[in-house]
């Protein structure tokens, strides 16, 4: 049912409240690729310094944390001002997304006003959940007890969760506005990934592991074996399969992953097109093989970490509750991580070593099942609600005046319904096969956190190289005139 009666309209509710969200104006201008770059980096600074300012007014976070799972791929930091990440946005941005898809409220993306309340709605709806976020955080005890916060130091950590999520939305609708490169998501979770990658490699910090003193980075703790161990191939050996900390079987395996995901990317199927209006031009439409890019294995693990966030703090309260055991049992580790020991949030939780698959292989059958049937689904439903299934780039090729070479206009949507949902679906079990891959081998960080960064950087790339080529034309229009 359309939230649209008579001359009602769900987004003209947002009109009134437009005027005092924040926003960043857009561009009165082309900007010049280096000014893209010098935005790009100011926002990368920005939200690192975030990530390392601890909030103020806090007890204790060495409480059980909901979220580890999820903090390289939410790009946040726990007791810092980045404790809530992107998690905001992504959450507004889908929730919408899936509204306006499903025809729940009407929007004329056509539309200049449209876009815009969208977009407002949007950004309202992210600095709520925010809001929400923060009062959930606090009050759930996550910072210390509320009586030993006291109320005024309660409030003083809402409102800098609050602050910080603001500023996160800002940076993202300044790179989005055109001013930086991509989006800020995409930024942001790349540059948290790729830092928890270096640092599992390059660690400087030291531990005791009860055979010495041991480096906690991959590649330096292999010199450090070398160096102070007479026998040379148990320290090798040490170096390459140790469990205490990351290894260079860990690192291998990222690096393998990488290249694959960046081999696979190139698969696609380029359909030739012509323009009806001016004779002998003609073009082609690419469908990728990743046609929906990275977004099912977002979609996957959200659904993943807001079904693991519930059953820990179900499970905390009613342990003895037969439905909450179904739903997942939950054991303390060090260092504020509870991992999944039992029930539904077990079964779905990657096994966490070669030799569990062993132990358990139907516990590894069903995560594999579950990985790969979420992401073929989400991928399939993503194309219906983003607006790339076959009748919206039939419509969108019919507006160009493009049709199929060898084929009428008629047929247009009957040539993309043999490709596309194919490829949504094909695509999605292949991104869900190589996460499941990477999470078998080890890979350093988890098996999305390295697809996501991949396709991030590899979007980049394609960025930095089309800004290139239109740089090149410019100068070349410029040198004729």
């Amino acid at each position: 049912m359309s939230m649209q009666s008579g001359n009602f309209r769900f987004l003209n509710l947002i009109k009134p409240v437009m005027c005092v969200l924040p926003e960043v104006e857009p561009p009165d201008r082309r900007i010049p690729f280096k000014e893209k770059i010098l935005w790009t980096a100011i926002s990368l600074f920005v939200f690192l310094v975030c990530c390392q300012i601890p909030i103020y007014g806090i007890v204790t976070s060495k409480s059980s944390d909901p979220f580890y799972w999820m903090r390289v791929i939410l790009a946040s930091n726990r007791g810092t001002l980045m404790e809530l990440g992107i998690s905001p946005i992504i959450t507004s941005g889908m929730v919408m997304q899936l509204l306006a898809g499903s025809r729940i409220i009407d929007v004329d993306q056509t539309l200049k006003e449209d876009r815009a309340l969208f977009n407002g709605a949007q950004k309202l709806f992210g600095m709520l959940i925010t809001m929400g976020e923060a009062v959930a955080y606090v009050m759930s005890g996550m910072y210390g007890s509320l009586r030993e916060i006291g109320a005024s130091c309660a409030l003083l950590i809402i409102f800098q969760l609050f602050f910080a999520g603001i500023v996160v939305i800002l940076l993202d609708e300044l790179m989005q506005k055109g001013y930086g490169m991509g989006s800020g998501i995409s930024l942001f979770i790349a540059t948290n990934i790729c830092e928890s990658i270096i640092w599992k490699a390059f660690s400087p910090t030291t531990m005791n592991t009860g055979k010495g003193t041991e480096f906690e980075g991959a590649i330096v703790a292999t010199f450090h074996f070398m160096a102070s161990r007479s026998d040379k191939l148990q320290a090798l050996k040490d170096a390459f399969y140790r469990q205490s900390a990351p290894n260079l079987t860990n690192l291998f395996a990222t690096i393998l992953v990488f290249f694959i995901v960046i081999y696979f990317q190139g698969f696609k199927v380029d359909l030739a097109v012509k323009y009806q209006k001016v004779r002998g031009q003609q073009g082609s439409y690419p469908i990728k093989l990743f046609y929906t890019s990275n977004i099912p294995i977002i979609l996957q693990t959200a659904l993943v970490s807001n079904l693991y966030f519930f059953s820990q703090l179900l499970y905390r309260r009613f342990k003895s509750n037969m439905l909450v055991n179904l739903l997942g049992q939950w054991q303390e580790q060090d260092f504020g991580q509870s991992i999944p020991v039992g029930g539904f949030a077990y079964y779905i939780s990657p096994p966490s070593s070669v030799s569990n698959i062993w132990e358990d292989p139907i516990h590894a059958l069903i995560y594999v099942s579950f990985v790969l049937v979420s992401c073929a689904l989400f991928s399939k439903f993503w194309i219906e609600v983003s607006g790339s299934s076959p009748r919206d780039v039939a419509k969108q090729l019919r507006d160009q005046s493009m049709v199929f070479k060898g084929h009428r206009e008629e047929s247009l949507l009957k040539v993309l319904d043999m490709y596309i949902p194919t490829a949504a679906a094909f695509g999605g079990m292949c991104i869900g096969m190589l996460t499941i891959m990477a999470d078998f081998l080890g890979a350093i960080g988890s098996g999305t956190g390295i697809l996501l960064a991949v396709t991030i950087i590899y979007q980049y790339f394609e960025m930095f190289y089309k800004e290139k080529e239109q740089g090149n034309m410019l100068f070349e229009a410029a040198e004729t005139a």
